[in-house]
């Protein structure tokens, strides 16, 4: 296993991380994870040099935490860097931080975390919890001994990024969704910099998208075995990561224990600035390929909002888009069911205002109409396999 610097914390943190989000579930498509594989998942990453350890309050309701309280017995607890996360919409007061990390201790089973994260900080969400006084209830939890640093997960723009990371100078990490399709998108390249120029280790989330970036189109997969490097599609991703310095640990949620064993191979084989310029090229060309793929001209400008009638229409033109790019209906059809009803396409009117304002003059509501049919009432779509 490769190890590296975790920002100001002076650990050395290995190269993959395991992030317990996706971990395997029961038969019978319940939320329940199936803990005899999850846990020789957990244990051989572990003893293959995984050292870091990702959950989160309410991944499977609560029952990963749980999960792992048990996994990390025999001594497996003292072998990692373990870190969960705090949930901030529900907080009402100071008094909460305390409630919740009780919580969380008490299911996995253990007297401290090493770094308390802040989950999916958005704007709001990032001004709720500054203002319930969070660094000076962390500063008491880090001398009591219950967390020994202070993280956030991020989903927001990238000037929400700099004012979180600025203020506050104890940060341990921060924690963002990155990969080589997504170098402008929320924190983006820019937060990666940023971040490291401050001392924070940085966390990638979203090294392969969810699984987007697993299976390649046939032209794009094409393009990956023209390249001498041997590699599938994930270990493009990866390595990409890793070759910046910047990057800390890649997250990956993996939910089969051949996903466990490819990831971990990648791991030992990763390093800071091990990609030739010619590696590097072909993966600005598959990114360019993707992005060609896109249907429709959208720069997610938000010029087009607000809509009258509520629609959320970046996020409808990007699912669709998404789908085309990546040849899957799967994410952006989970996306859509997850917008409110009022946000979807199938809300629009055709009144044609955000056309007026649209720089890349994109017929919006015909897409609405297109995307509804698509997303809304599951139909066909050219060129999406599924």
């Amino acid at each position: 296993m490769q190890y590296r610097r975790f920002g100001r914390s002076g650990w050395e943190v290995s190269a993959l991380g395991y992030g317990c989000m996706r971990l395997p579930h029961a038969r019978g498509g319940s939320n329940k994870i199936d803990e005899s594989q999850a846990l020789e998942m957990v244990r051989w990453a572990i003893d293959h040099g995984v050292n870091y350890i990702d959950t989160a309050y309410v991944y499977n309701d609560g029952d990963c935490e749980r999960f792992l309280g048990r996994a990390l017995q025999d001594g497996y607890r003292e072998r990692v860097i373990l870190t969960t996360k705090l949930p901030p919409w529900p907080l009402q007061a100071t008094e909460d931080f305390d409630l919740y990390l009780s919580e969380e201790l008490e299911r996995l089973q253990t007297d401290h975390v090493d770094v308390y994260v802040m989950h999916s900080l958005q704007e709001d969400t990032w001004h709720k919890v500054r203002d319930l006084g969070l660094f000076d209830w962390a500063e008491g939890a880090i001398r009591d001994g219950r967390i020994r640093g202070l993280g956030f997960s991020f989903h927001d723009r990238y000037e929400v990024f700099q004012e979180i990371v600025d203020a506050y100078d104890k940060w341990t990490l921060a924690m963002f969704q990155y990969n080589y399709m997504r170098i402008n998108h929320e924190a983006g390249a820019r937060g990666l910099k940023y971040a490291a120029s401050k001392d924070l280790a940085v966390v990638v989330l979203g090294p392969v998208m969810g699984g987007r970036l697993a299976g390649a189109p046939d032209e794009i997969q094409r393009v990956w075995d023209s390249s001498q490097s041997r590699r599938t599609p994930v270990d493009w991703a990866l390595q990409w990561l890793w070759n910046q310095p910047e990057v800390s640990v890649v997250l990956s949620g993996m939910s089969t224990m051949e996903q466990v064993i490819q990831n971990v191979g990648s791991a030992e084989r990763s390093g800071v600035n091990t990609m030739t310029e010619e590696e590097l090229a072909l993966v600005t060309r598959v990114r360019e390929m993707y992005l060609a793929r896109q249907p429709i001209p959208c720069t997610l400008c938000k010029r087009c909002m607000p809509c009258p009638e509520g629609v959320n229409i970046p996020l409808n033109l990007q699912m669709y888009n998404e789908g085309l790019m990546y040849s899957t209906l799967r994410f952006p059809m989970w996306g859509y069911d997850l917008l409110g009803e009022d946000q979807r396409a199938c809300v629009c009117n055709q009144c044609g205002k955000c056309e007026a304002l649209c720089p890349e003059g994109i017929p919006i509501g015909k897409w609405m109409i297109e995307i509804d049919k698509v997303f809304g009432k599951g139909l066909p779509c050219a060129g999406i396999r599924d």
